[in-house]
């Protein structure tokens, strides 16, 4: 191994002098393997490396060890109270990690496993480092469904911490490229596994007893939940219906910030994605919500004349059912109203190129939040900062 990603590189606020790259698609078998054996090494001697999922790219590091995980939050910029996920490759690990586990969380486990659901459940003592938990006396596992994220969880013998692999704030990295723009420089490596599937970060509950509690909507539904217990719920913190319809009641052509509810927004999160803005742009990002898709599109195509006029340079997140509409700077779907898998999939690599293209002014459409419509509205609301235009009929 290169002397640069050895473990006397990987020291608290002494990131590496170079971020190594390994471009698994340009290797043979053999090549692969040793590849993640080396990254692998890294986890193991107390670096961070980056690594694809099924979902978007996780920044890992040992969840044992608090030295490595304060170089994820070091790299990232992440609030200390926000808890991380915790990634196993067997299910032996849970027993490993955790004091309980109910039947219903075991069911979710064989049914949903590996794949994108994360399971918060009360943490065996010692476990895991105090910084993955945030002091909590829970921890969110899962197994992602990702054959080089097993491997190279599986030759690092250790259970990984692994958030989101950018800067805390930015649109989540569905490629390796977006790694490397965050946070080259700043950890010790990335595999580069080519494009995530799903797009957006997994599905996070709490499951006590019968009871599933949505903690973050993602790439599990709440459709699906449901048909393990009719006792599902999901946090209002999370719950983008909940806070545009206290905007819609308004009937106010203007912007305005939606808040998230006083009691949450006061505690400490218990899951990632439930208290901070996430996934935003460098320009200003705001939503358009309305019951007439025709008074929407007639908003934004004159807000983006009004905004050209005051020179700024003008974006537009769309459906594909509107997109012809519209007459911006930068037009970018989203796929079809029917599929919002689609957008879940494209919409970071859309929110990114919004900042490559300079976009400083973006309006963006909303959706259903049926199936995959909740995720993708919780995201986007989050990457706007709850700022929603409502538009009356």
């Amino acid at each position: 191994m290169d002397n640069n990603y050895s473990s006397h590189r990987c020291k608290k606020d002494q990131p590496p002098l170079h971020t190594k790259m390994w471009v698994m698609e340009q290797q043979t078998q053999e090549e692969q393997k040793t590849a993640i054996q080396e990254a692998a090494d890294l986890l193991h001697d107390g670096c961070t490396v980056a690594f694809p999922t099924e979902t978007v790219y996780g920044l890992g590091a040992d969840a044992t060890s608090t030295a490595a995980v304060e170089r994820i939050f070091a790299a990232k910029g992440r609030p200390s109270d926000n808890p991380l996920i915790v990634h196993i490759a067997e299910r032996k690990q849970v027993k490993e990690l955790v004091a309980d586990c109910p039947f219903l969380a075991e069911q979710l486990m064989d049914a949903c496993w590996p794949g994108p659901l994360t399971l918060v459940l009360p943490v065996r003592e010692g476990a895991v480092s105090d910084r993955v938990t945030a002091g909590l006396g829970t921890v969110g596992i899962r197994m992602p469904d990702h054959a080089l994220a097993l491997q190279l969880i599986q030759a690092s013998g250790r259970p990984i911490a692994a958030p989101s692999a950018n800067r805390s704030g930015r649109p989540s990295p569905t490629r390796a490229a977006h790694v490397l723009e965050d946070l080259g420089g700043r950890i010790a490596g990335i595999v580069d596994g080519g494009a995530t599937g799903v797009g957006v970060e997994s599905t996070v509950v709490e499951v006590k007893g019968d009871h599933i509690h949505v903690l973050r909507p993602g790439g599990i539904t709440v459709s699906m939940l449901r048909s393990f217990t009719p006792n599902v719920t999901i946090d209002p913190a999370v719950d983008p219906e909940r806070a545009l319809s206290k905007l819609m009641q308004s009937q106010s052509p203007e912007p305005a910030a939606s808040k998230e509810p006083d009691q949450t927004a006061m505690l400490a999160p218990r899951s990632p994605g439930m208290k901070y803005t996430h996934y935003a742009p460098k320009g200003k990002l705001q939503l358009v919500q309305g019951a007439s898709d025709i008074a929407v599109s007639a908003y934004i195509l004159e807000d983006l004349r009004r905004a050209k006029q005051q020179g700024e340079k003008t974006g537009v997140l769309a459906f594909a059912e509107h997109v012809g509409r519209y007459q911006a700077d930068v037009v970018v779907e989203l796929g079809s109203l029917t599929q919002l898998e689609q957008g879940a999939h494209r919409l970071y690599d859309a929110l990114r190129h919004f900042d490559e293209e300079g976009a400083t002014y973006i309006l963006a459409e909303t959706c259903s939040y049926e199936g995959m419509g909740l995720a993708l509205m919780n995201r986007l609301l989050k990457a706007a900062g709850h700022h929603v235009i409502v538009i009356a009929d």
